[in-house]
């Protein structure tokens, strides 16, 4: 299968309209849905995905026929697609062969609201992947799928008006690898964590 291009799977009318038709069975209501690519581990990566993620949940499976085979290359009754479900949006995982693969250029955004969060799901997610992905908060998983963890209170910091903290807080950030809520806050208010504020300590006085 390697060699093949894109432009020859869209030529092929049976992959063609076999996506199609999935895509268009899945939900009528949806106008824009998340097709992964993937080797052949679309499977085993929705249901890794479905299993880290709450409000998750798998849906339909296709399979690949004789149709199409001197294309894709796939036996009969292989798995092609894979409908699932990560907090409420819908994917689909497609087996499509090793020439395409995915790049920092596509993430997945997972906005935590505490700290055990993050490491929740830094933890589950790094576990098999690249290490040297690991930075600012990205990672990328064991199927090559780019992530961000970040805390949810990270943007209302960059949303600030006030440059210079807004600065100690992308300084901060740039140096870390997992995020961690109580140091950018820190960097970000550029105080010790736990030390009062200046209102805090007139109000002592």
């Amino acid at each position: 299968m390697v060699g093949i291009t894109i432009e020859e799977y869209r030529g092929n009318d049976f992959i063609v309209n076999q996506l199609k038709s999935i895509i268009m069975a899945t939900n009528q209501d949806i106008k824009i849905s998340t097709c992964l690519w993937f080797d052949n581990q679309a499977e085993e990566a929705a249901k890794y995905y479905t299993s880290i993620l709450p409000e998750s949940k798998m849906g339909k499976i296709t399979r690949y026929g004789r149709e199409g085979y001197d294309i894709h290359k796939k036996p009969a009754g292989s798995v092609m697609t894979v409908q699932f479900w990560l907090q409420g949006n819908e994917y689909l995982g497609l087996n499509g062969g090793p020439q395409f693969r995915f790049n920092e250029a596509i993430s997945f955004v997972v906005q935590c609201e505490t700290q055990e969060e993050i490491d929740k799901y830094w933890n589950k997610l790094t576990e098999g992947g690249d290490k040297s992905a690991q930075v600012c908060g990205w990672l990328k998983d064991k199927y090559g799928l780019s992530w961000q963890i970040v805390p949810r209170v990270l943007a209302e910091m960059q949303n600030s008006t006030d440059t210079e903290k807004t600065d100690r807080l992308m300084n901060a950030l740039m140096k870390m690898k997992k995020l961690d809520i109580a140091a950018l806050k820190q960097a970000f208010e550029n105080k010790t964590v736990g030390s009062p504020t200046k209102k805090e300590r007139a109000e002592i006085h």
